[in-house]
C-alpha cells in the first residue's frame, strides 16, 4: 500500500509538472520566432553546425513526442515543433540535437544510460512478474519464493529505476545546455526569445526530476521494508 502512495503521489506530480510544460509551450508557441526558421530548420542547421551528415531528421505525431533515436540516428520531432516557427520549438528541437551530439562526442552518461536500457527493461518484466504473483497467487508464491527473498529482487530492479532516472538528469540537463548555448551563439534567438526557450526546457527538464526523486524515494521505501522484515 505503502509504495502505492508513494506511485500516486508523484505521479500526481508529474501530472501538474506536465500540465505545466504544456502551458508553457502553448503560450510560447504563439510568439513567432524573429529569424522565422522552422524546428525542422533549427535542427538541421544545428546539426550540421556540429559535423553531424547521418543523422535525420523527421516528424511523428502526437504532443511533445520529440525524441533522439541513437540506434537509428533519428531526432524525432512532433508536428507541432518541427513545423513551429517559435521559440518553444527552437528549444525542443535543439534540446533534441543536443542529444545527437551528445552520441557523436561518444558522451559517457549518454552511452551508459544507453547501455542500462536492456537491463532495465528485464527488471520492469521482473517486477511485473513478482507483484502478478503476489497479487493472484501470495499463497503459492511465498512457498516458493520467501517475503525476503521477493524484496530483495524488488529492491534491486527498484535500484536499477533509480540508477537509470538519476543518469538521466546529466543525460537531460546537458543536451539542454548544449541547445541554449547553441542557439544564443548562432544568434537564431534574440533575447526575449532565449529567455523563452530556457524557461521551456527547465519545465521540460522537471519532468525527470521528479521521475527521479519518485524512484528513488520508492527504492528506499522498499529497502525500509525489508529492514523492518530483517529485524524481525
Amino acid at each position: 500500500m505503502g509504495a502505492l502512495v508513494i506511485g500516486l503521489f508523484f505521479m500526481g506530480i508529474g501530472w501538474l509538472v506536465s500540465a505545466r510544460l504544456k502551458s508553457k509551450f502553448r503560450q510560447y508557441s504563439q510568439v513567432h520566432l524573429e529569424k522565422d526558421l522552422t524546428g525542422a530548420e533549427v535542427a538541421r542547421l544545428m546539426l550540421a553546425d556540429n559535423g553531424i551528415r547521418d543523422v535525420q531528421v523527421v516528424s511523428v505525431e502526437g504532443e511533445l513526442t520529440d525524441h533522439y533515436n541513437p540506434s537509428t540516428k533519428i531526432v524525432n520531432l512532433s508536428e507541432g515543433v518541427y513545423h513551429g516557427r517559435n521559440a518553444a520549438a527552437t528549444a525542443v528541437a535543439a534540446h533534441e540535437c543536443g542529444h545527437a551530439v551528445q552520441h557523436a562526442k561518444a558522451y559517457s552518461m549518454l552511452e551508459f544510460r544507453s547501455a542500462m536500457v536492456p537491463v532495465q527493461n528485464i527488471g520492469a518484466q521482473v517486477i511485473n512478474f513478482i507483484f502478478m504473483a503476489m497479487m493472484f497467487g501470495s499463497f503459492f508464491a511465498s512457498s516458493i519464493l520467501p517475503i525476503k527473498t521477493a524484496l530483495i529482487i524488488i529492491i534491486a530492479c527498484y535500484a536499477v529505476f533509480a540508477l537509470f532516472a538519476l543518469i538521466t538528469l546529466p543525460v537531460e540537463f546537458d543536451a539542454s545546455n548544449r541547445a541554449l548555448a547553441w542557439v544564443k551563439s548562432r544568434g537564431i534567438v534574440n533575447s526575449s526569445e532565449y529567455d523563452m526557450a530556457q524557461d521551456a526546457l527547465k519545465w521540460a527538464a522537471m519532468t525527470y526530476v521528479v521521475a527521479a526523486i519518485g524512484a528513488v524515494t520508492t527504492l528506499i521505501y522498499y529497502v525500509l521494508m525489508f529492514l523492518g522484515i530483517d529485524r524481525d
